[in-house]
């Protein structure tokens, strides 16, 4: 049985990510801050109960990561999903109104959380069959498609979480690891918002499309959940 750990398991995209996985006969080990007010989640538990965990952990706790490593010490993890994310509010990351301790947040959370949970997973991922790490970032972090400004905080925080990517693609390279980034779509989501152009099921249908036909050849690229490159 193939074995998916995801963090921002408990609604949205990473709970998404859950049931179609689960559904498809997956191990999944479903990470959120707090699951036992996770109600949807839950819900999957009881429904995939040979097939769905849940653990809490909040990623910007480096200590919690570590904790689940050694908890999973022994179970080989094909897919490793940096989903949880956070998005700051627009009053706070607008020039002239910077929440500087938010963005230090956003940073903890955006990009930091996805490297430290590689290197405490390393081992999990290099004994396992598909040995794959995809982080769910975004297009606003692309400076090439950068036209409207604004959204520093978050903005910043996607981009340096794509050149960490980047670099760990080709850090982990011997290791026949394949690490990829990947764009959901602007998606009806709580983070989204109701305006958004796709559903979160277009969304992680998508992106699982994407991850299905990745080849060690494509480490290190940005996709989007439609399959194309998005520019850096």
């Amino acid at each position: 049985m193939k074995t998916a750990l995801i963090t921002g398991a408990n609604r949205g995209i990473g709970l998404e990510f859950v049931r179609q996985y689960a559904m498809d006969g997956w191990c999944v080990f479903a990470c959120c801050r707090s699951p036992v007010v996770a109600d949807a989640l839950n819900h999957l538990v009881v429904q995939y109960p040979d097939r769905v965990t849940t653990y809490p952990l909040d990623v910007a706790n480096h200590q919690q990561i570590e904790q689940l490593a050694q908890a999973l010490s022994n179970r080989p993890i094909d897919l490793l999903i940096n989903n949880a994310g956070v998005y700051p509010t627009e009053q706070g990351d607008a020039f002239g109104e910077t929440d500087y301790a938010a963005w230090a947040h956003t940073f903890e959370v955006n990009t930091m959380a996805p490297l430290r949970m590689v290197e405490a997973f390393i081992q999990q991922i290099s004994s396992s069959q598909l040995k794959t790490i995809i982080t769910v970032t975004s297009k606003m972090g692309s400076i090439a498609d950068n036209r409207g400004g604004g959204s520093y905080s978050y903005r910043s925080s996607k981009a340096a979480v794509n050149i960490v990517m980047k670099s760990l693609s080709i850090d982990l390279s011997t290791s026949g690891i394949t690490a990829v980034l990947l764009h959901p779509g602007w998606v009806r989501t709580d983070m989204g918002g109701p305006n958004g152009l796709i559903s979160v099921e277009q969304s992680v249908t998508g992106m699982r499309d994407v991850i299905s036909r990745l080849k060690f050849k494509d480490s290190g690229k940005f996709y989007a959940f439609d399959g194309q490159i998005v520019p850096w």
